[in-house]
């Protein structure tokens, strides 16, 4: 269950922290206090897209904390599989900041991806916004709540269709692109041909670009290194006026001073080891150049080979590999365009078979479609009769069609009758809001005992509602809040009452500031709560006393159903 929520900077809140605890939690205020961004909190924290304008006005980030506690050992069992960090007591923590521009999601402490906590909220927690009632109309809806409620197998033979499906549309296209008359198909045999003789003409070796780079930027060092090398020989030991033979002459004209003057020998000595030293120079660069191995013939050969790969990877690929793959690839497609007759007939036998494939896996979808949907419009009768329909009659109709897509050949439709004999019409047709609202709420509450879910939220699931039924929907709520952690936003006073805790979301002005606020409010508190909820302008003795009813009314509902 969620036990707390922790948010700073966000909107309207500059800082609030609240705890929450088993059983039904109602949330109530005035309209515009801030009810949403509590939810919102929630769900921003829970991967929701978070815009910079959530971040409260001079701010420089929006900071959600949510501490779980996962009391079911399945839960913690699903939780360390994704690789979360779950404290031993069974404790999670999942936290995002939120700055202009960016976002951190964390989750025990450690980054996350958007669509990493995202399938970790579908295992924590089920929020049922305000306008979700909405998406029942629709049926691509019902047929998913349909699966689901049918579990395992139908998931199953749901994703073989989606694959059989993809393969045959995959055959299908590739029948269609060889639909052509006798002049496109020598047009389009022509090209192939052209392609695959260029490529196979080149004689191409996988990775042989890579080998021949490296040896072109080898080469072209090599013709500047035996340029170099030719100007050194040239400037030390060969042609007119080289060093080593001026050298010789400063030599010869120093050591005859030097037999004049015998302090000109230590420079004698000196100078007779520099012409030694270049010398030497000048036989290492000989030996050098002469081991030194650069053909021009070769260089040529290696940038014309280089020149004409990279003519074919602009064309067909980046790479020889790519080259090579689109010339298999269009080799293939020569040999269909030379056998197209005979191909196109393979194609379609395989299409057949296929389409039969399918349909054996949707003929299996359908019958347990079928049912479990009539297991579903049970459950859900039951609790819309809970919920104030009087004679209600609910049913899933399945319907198999002769075409089939990517969840199978099935159409599947919500119809209800809310009077005695009425004829059952599609849910779209006839439910109003309240209507709506009830329905979603009966659907919850079935897969709440489906799928073990700990925590449901449900922002305003009440709409459209009053009198007698807002009654009989807090009644459903308290059975809930029974085995479940409920957080419920309410208007209705007849909910309100039934609160195992009653929370007040308040909005102040301080200093030219509106700051949102939540408190749990005391039994006194929630008795005044309730009473406003009543509707009354002033809060009269009478409208409290109008209020303690309610909630008496409440407890004794709740003691009658333990």
């Amino acid at each position: 269950m969620l036990e707390r929520l922790h948010v700073k900077n966000l909107a309207l809140i500059e800082e609030a922290e609240v705890n929450f605890r088993e059983g039904l939690n109602i949330l109530t205020g005035e309209t515009g206090a801030g009810k949403s961004i509590i939810i919102g909190s929630v769900n921003y924290a829970l991967g929701a897209k978070a815009d910079a304008d959530v971040i409260r006005s001079g701010a420089e980030y929006a900071l959600v904390e949510l501490v779980f506690y996962l009391e079911q050992e399945e839960k913690r069992r699903l939780v360390r599989e994704m690789d979360f960090a779950l404290e031993e007591d069974g404790t999670l923590i999942i936290s995002r900041k939120i700055m202009p521009g960016r976002s951190i999601i964390r989750v025990g402490g450690e980054t996350v991806t958007v669509k990493q906590v995202k399938e970790l909220a579908n295992i924590l927690i089920d929020i049922h916004g305000q306008h979700e009632h909405q998406s029942l109309l629709k049926p691509k809806k019902q047929l998913d709540l349909l699966d689901d409620f049918a579990g395992e197998k139908a998931m199953e033979w749901k994703a073989s269709v989606a694959k059989e499906y993809k393969e045959y549309k995959d055959l299908l296209a590739e029948l269609d692109a060889l639909d052509m008359d006798e002049g496109a198909r020598e047009r389009e045999v022509s090209l192939a041909r052209y392609e695959v003789d260029e490529i196979e003409g080149a004689g191409i070796c996988p990775g042989e670009e890579i080998e021949l780079q490296n040896k072109y930027r080898k080469m072209q060092n090599g013709k500047k290194i035996v340029d170099a090398l030719q100007k050194v020989s040239m400037y030390l030991d060969a042609g007119d006026g080289n060093a080593v033979e001026f050298t010789g002459y400063a030599l010869r004209e120093l050591s005859n001073a030097a037999g004049m003057d015998e302090e000109l020998t230590p420079m004698e000595e000196r100078l007779r080891d520099v012409e030694s030293l270049l010398a030497d120079v000048s036989r290492d660069i000989k030996n050098y150049a002469e081991d030194f191995s650069f053909s021009e013939e070769e260089f040529d050969e290696t940038e014309k080979r280089l020149d004409i790969l990279n003519h074919l990877m602009t064309k067909y690929g980046n790479s020889t590999e790519k080259i090579l793959a689109y010339g298999e690839k269009r080799r293939k497609e020569l040999d269909q365009l030379m056998d197209l007759a005979n191909v196109q007939m393979n194609l379609k036998n395989r299409l057949s078979q296929k389409e039969e494939e399918i349909r054996k896996i949707c003929r299996q979808l359908h019958e347990l479609r079928s049912i479990q949907a009539t297991a579903l419009s049970e459950e859900i009768t039951a609790v819309l009769e809970d919920l104030n329909f009087l004679r209600v009659t609910f049913e899933i109709a399945v319907t198999e069609k002769d075409s089939f897509g990517e969840n199978g050949a099935d159409e599947v439709c919500f119809l209800i009758s809310l009077n005695p004999g009425e004829a059952k019409k599609p849910v779209a047709e006839v439910a109003s809001g309240g209507e709506l609202s009830r329905i979603m709420l009966a659907l919850k509450t079935v897969f709440a005992r489906k799928d073990r879910m700990e925590t449901l939220i449900f922002d305003e699931i009440d709409a459209g509602i009053s009198g007698k039924t807002a009654w009989r929907v807090s009644e459903r709520m308290d059975a809930l809040g029974k085995g479940h952690q409920i957080l419920c936003i309410t208007h209705l006073p007849q909910i309100a009452a039934m609160a195992d805790r009653h929370y007040l979301i308040d909005k102040k002005e301080e200093e030219g500031v509106t700051k949102t606020e939540i408190r749990e409010l005391d039994a006194g508190e929630s008795v005044e709560e309730v009473a406003r909820l009543l509707g009354s302008d002033m809060v009269t003795d009478a409208v409290l006393e109008n209020a303690k009813e309610l909630i008496s009314m409440a407890k004794m509902t709740k003691e009658k159903k333990i």
